[in-house]
């Protein structure tokens, strides 16, 4: 795909990951993948995934500082709590890390949490922008220099595409069991607790 198509494309993958969808990890492959086929695109490509990743914070950001109900049915409260005490302790540094890691460090927590509370918008826009550059840049700066790995792992999944996609679905079902059976249990434990303090 020529990049005058691939950069509104990149961008608007990277606004839905970062706002109201999640596709954990795609702008990272999809940054090595074509900086590997294209290793001249290193200077450029990983601009355009960091600038969809800030316009959809600034969705997310912004349907947050509008009304706080949607941060509320889409988050837990304790994550929210955790959130919210990480801000009050660390400032910017908690909007910075989980902006530079991958999954599973969560991420739109604390954009929400970073409209909740009102950060300043400029700050929190150029802090995105930044933090999303050193990581897409980093990802490209790796595929171009172990550009024949990348190609070679690229070769062998699609010799193995759907052997890999089997495990690949067999993990994602393994994470969202094992996710709802955590919560399931954190609830539980919640309501036990909620009903004993009733009882004394």
């Amino acid at each position: 795909m020529p990049v005058y198509a691939a950069a509104p494309l990149m961008i608007i993958v990277g606004l839905l990951d970062s706002s109201l969808l999640s596709l954990p990890e795609i702008n990272d492959y999809i940054t090595v993948c074509r900086v590997a086929q294209h290793p001249h695109e290193v200077y450029y490509f990983p601009l355009f995934p960091a600038v969809g990743s800030v316009i959809g914070c600034l969705i997310l950001y912004s349907i947050v500082r509008r009304g706080e109900q949607f941060i509320v049915k889409r988050f837990h409260p304790a994550h929210l709590e955790r959130a919210e005490a990480l801000y009050r302790r660390w400032g910017a540094l908690a909007l910075v890390i989980p902006a530079l890691l991958p999954p599973p460090m969560p991420f739109k927590i604390f954009v929400a949490m970073a409209g909740a509370l009102e950060y300043p918008v400029g700050r929190f826009t150029l802090i995105i922008l930044v933090a999303r550059m050193v990581r897409y840049y980093s990802w490209g700066i790796a595929a171009y220099f172990w550009r024949d790995q990348v190609l070679k792992a690229q070769d062998f999944l699609k010799e193995h595409f759907f052997e890999v996609l089997g495990i690949l679905l067999a993990a994602v079902t393994l994470f969202f069991l094992v996710r709802w059976a955590l919560s399931w249990r954190t609830n539980r434990l919640l309501k036990d607790k909620t009903e004993a303090s009733y009882t004394d």
